[in-house]
């Protein structure tokens, strides 16, 4: 503005110099208005010089105002008005700092598969979360997908101290293992008390990890290549463990082989038999209700509810079934599928691994070298009379490929497939997985279950245990009275009642006013319990 007056001075007295020395004479208002009318390029033209000087003045004005309307005045809105509104806007919708008064929030460092599925998790228990993020312009597009996002300098420890991290319930850190020592490391030193939790790619980065000030050092891939390895047709039928809820125990086993192929639940007997409770069944990667007239196929996964010694009785009745014939081809030698060979080992199954990158396999002779999308690698590998495939590339396109391929050439094999994009679950199930497990879910549910919730344990992807207190609705009537489970989907597995926990209660037992009941379901069962008898989440 001060540039404008004093040019706009200048020129008119310029202006009036040389229309004098023309022979004309004007106002100074009139030198103002014809200044500002040759700067801002209107020239109406009623005013003009008749000699060249003036003239040559005249363009020496309109270049002038050319290029403070073209550079200098836009330049000045940006730098004053528009820059400070754009950077405004970016701190409301991406904050620099929390209010002092934050606390018991999940601070999230790094966004991926894993921390997606974990912010779905958090959003639907209301459970408050930042995701950090050094990248302004990834922040604002996260904020546009409807994630709280902050921003800040990972390796920075005000940036910690500004999100309140004192204050937190947890820090989870899902970036690469070096980040993820950094970021613990400066975390710690500002808060000794709050929980870390980070993911480590590398099973050499556990102990560093853990020196950094890490609470808890997650591994997914070699977590998800055993649960793979266990699913394997002939591999175990014992029951392993997925969850615990104090003393009570969720579990999951394979039927492929046994006598229960073809029973119905009600046929088995596990309650009647063990006291165990077949809560749910696994089709397909499907979680389902378990009924007593729900028929158990080769396929099949059972989940159990029981104690530790009702378990120790299923496995005493249901030992391993060793099959020597049983060939597992493993299609993937990364993480996971090393994951997965070394879990095939200790169950003594014979595997064969196909790897196309040669420093990724060792030259042991159960390694081929090669594409899998190659029949002559895969039938050197045995895929035509191998009882299991499993699928364990990082790239959902080329498993679903493979599925497709691995079932046109062996109808009957059993494949195990891993996904990272949960959208891809239905996809590879449509292509002819008989199991799909995502590397991501695993991830987040680990990590959310260590979030000391006290009321909810996921133990499997969509299916969650959890604790209310009696309803009013119930108290007085049997559990085979409420039919929750027709209901609901929701299998009552336990009560707590005075502080003691009754594990697979009585049907016929009323229940009482004072205590608590333990369900698992799916999440749209649980939902559908909470709507029915609590009518309002607490």
């Amino acid at each position: 503005v001060l540039v404008l007056f004093v040019l706009v001075a200048i020129y008119s007295g310029i202006f009036h110099l040389l229309m004098r020395w023309e022979g004309r004479e004007f106002s100074w208002f009139t030198g103002i208005y014809w200044t500002l009318t040759v700067m801002s390029t209107l020239g109406f033209g009623d005013i003009t010089f008749a000699g060249d000087l003036g003239r040559a003045f005249s363009m020496c004005v309109l270049m002038t105002g050319l290029i403070f309307i073209l550079v200098l005045l836009p330049f000045t809105f940006i730098h004053l008005f528009y820059a400070p509104w754009m950077e405004s806007q970016s701190e409301i919708r991406a904050p620099r700092q929390l209010p002092a008064a934050t606390k018991d929030h999940v601070l999230l460092v790094h966004y991926g598969p894993i921390s997606q599925i974990l912010i779905n998790r958090l959003t639907r228990y209301q459970y408050p979360y930042f995701l950090l993020t050094p990248d302004i312009t990834e922040a604002l597009h996260l904020y546009d997908l409807g994630i709280k996002v902050v921003v800040g300098e990972l390796d920075d420890p005000e940036t910690y101290r500004k999100m309140q991290v004192q204050q937190a319930a947890l820090v989870a850190i899902t970036a690469s293992d070096a980040v993820n020592t950094h970021v613990a490391f400066t975390v710690r030193e500002l808060a000794a008390e709050v929980s870390i939790i980070a993911t480590a790619n590398d099973p050499a980065s556990v102990d560093i990890l853990e020196l950094a000030g890490c609470s808890h050092v997650l591994q997914p891939a070699e977590t998800l290549g055993r649960f793979l390895a266990r699913r394997t047709h002939g591999s175990d039928v014992t029951a392993h463990v997925i969850g615990q809820y104090d003393q009570l125990l969720i579990a999951e086993t394979t039927v492929a082989g046994t006598s229960k192929v073809g029973k119905t639940l009600a046929e088995i007997g596990l309650r009647k038999e063990l006291g165990l409770t077949a809560v749910g069944v696994w089709e397909r990667g499907l979680f389902q209700t378990a009924l007593p007239e729900t028929r158990i196929g080769a396929n099949t996964v059972l989940v159990l509810a029981g104690t530790q010694d009702q378990l120790e009785r299923y496995r005493e009745l249901y030992p391993n079934i060793e099959d020597s014939d049983a060939l597992v081809v493993v299609i993937g030698g990364g993480r996971v599928g090393r994951g997965v060979v070394n879990e095939l080992a200790a169950l003594g199954l014979d595997y064969r691994i196909v790897e196309q990158q040669p420093e990724v396999i060792d030259d042991s002779e159960k390694c081929i070298l090669g594409n899998a999308a190659d029949l002559e690698v895969l039938q050197q590998a045995g895929i035509m009379k191998a009882s299991t495939a499993i699928i364990t590339t990082h790239d959902d396109d080329i498993n679903i490929y493979l599925t497709i391929y691995c079932r046109r050439l062996n109808p009957d094999i059993q494949i195990i497939s891993r996904v990272t994009l949960e959208r891809s679950i239905p996809t590879l199930h449509r292509a002819g997985a008989d199991y799909v497990m995502s590397y991501a879910s695993m991830g987040a549910n680990a990590i959310f279950n260590l979030l000391e919730r006290g009321n909810t344990l996921m133990v499997a992807e969509g299916l969650d245990v959890f604790k209310v207190a009696m309803p009013p609705s119930l108290v007085g009537k049997t559990i085979g009275e409420s039919s929750i489970r027709r209901n609901t989907g929701c299998t009552v597995i336990a009560l707590n009642i005075d502080r003691e926990m009754q594990v697979n209660p009585d049907p016929a037992q009323p229940l009482p006013a004072e205590g608590e009941i333990i369900l698992i379901g799916s999440t749209e069962a649980e939902n559908s319990f909470l709507e029915q008898y609590v009518k309002s989440r607490s």
